[in-house]
């Protein structure tokens, strides 16, 4: 456990906690830091999100696609726990650590369209904190439910502050029909303190679906009454920047098109991971990024 003081208390009451968000803006940055615009910083800052339309160019998208369709057929990483399957059907769920399995993602990542907003968005020297491709597969992807990434990193990793970003890429369309992600708007100024403490190896199973450090339906409807859901759809090649402490989640996928997203967690090299707040060690490096290395 940290030993550090924590501003936000998790996994420890017996009844939740909605709990106000205290001396981490959103965005820490400026206009003139990065690619995004005031009124993008200014949205960003009150909504918690920022969505761009059109991130990646059509060869680049058709590259990235080839990429993830060498890593969810890549032989060499069967039986490697950085690939996730569904629960039901075996389909490959998620593979994390993208940006070391992969030159072509390590080399997008870079790019100063994606690590310089998240440079300017936390106002410094950024790290990859976790990379992912989430791949939701037709007939049977299972949801992801409501969550604050913010908690398990907290609570899981030792983030001590919010002071991290996440971009989804789009590499399939992405319709209202087959999972795409929900946000409730301004939620990210509420931390949900969740109840029950984490079991061990708790990651073993939460990639699958998580059951500790889920909010209470309670805490959802106040979110959901005061904020609404909004839900994005795009084209691939179009992503979505959005704060840590986000309240997102998505739905399964029964139709027959698949959807499939890159997922970037950087952090602030001024937010380093301490010991976790709520478990008794921390998840695995692909999980949870202890090599602080500056992205330049």
């Amino acid at each position: 456990m940290s030993p550090m003081t924590d501003r936000y208390p998790t996994r420890r009451f017996k009844e939740p906690r909605l709990i106000y968000r205290t001396e981490d803006p959103a965005v820490w940055g400026a206009p003139g830091d990065g690619p995004l615009t005031e009124r993008q910083l200014d949205g960003h800052e009150l909504n918690g999100f920022t969505a761009v339309d059109r991130l990646l160019q059509p060869d680049e998208l058709s590259a990235a696609e080839s990429e993830l369709d060498h890593l969810l057929r890549d032989p060499s990483l069967e039986g490697d726990e950085r690939v996730v399957r569904e629960r039901t059907t075996d389909e490959v769920r998620s593979v994390f650590d993208v940006h070391k399995l992969s030159p072509f993602f390590a080399a997008l990542i870079q790019d100063d369209r994606i690590a310089g907003v998240a440079r300017q968005i936390l106002g410094s020297d950024v790290y990859v904190h976790q990379s992912r491709v989430n791949y939701k597969p037709g007939f049977g992807g299972a949801p992801f439910e409501w969550h604050s990434d913010f908690e398990t990193w907290h609570a899981e990793d030792g983030m001590p502050r919010m002071r991290a970003v996440s971009l989804s890429l789009a590499l399939t369309e992405n319709y209202h029909f087959n999972g795409s992600l929900m946000i409730m708007p301004g939620s990210h100024q509420t931390f949900v303190s969740c109840v029950g403490a984490t079991p061990e190896d708790n990651h073993k199973a939460s990639l699958v679906k998580q059951e500790a450090g889920v909010p209470d339906h309670g805490s959802l409807r106040l979110l959901a009454d005061k904020h609404g859901i909004h839900q994005f759809t795009g084209a691939p090649g179009s992503a979505i920047w959005f704060d840590s402490n986000c309240m997102h989640g998505s739905n399964g996928n029964i139709t027959p098109f698949p959807r499939s997203n890159l997922f970037i967690v950087f952090n602030s090299v001024a937010n380093a991971l301490e010991e976790p707040f709520a478990a008794e060690k921390p998840r695995p490096e692909y999980l949870g990024s202890r090599d602080w290395q500056v992205l330049k």
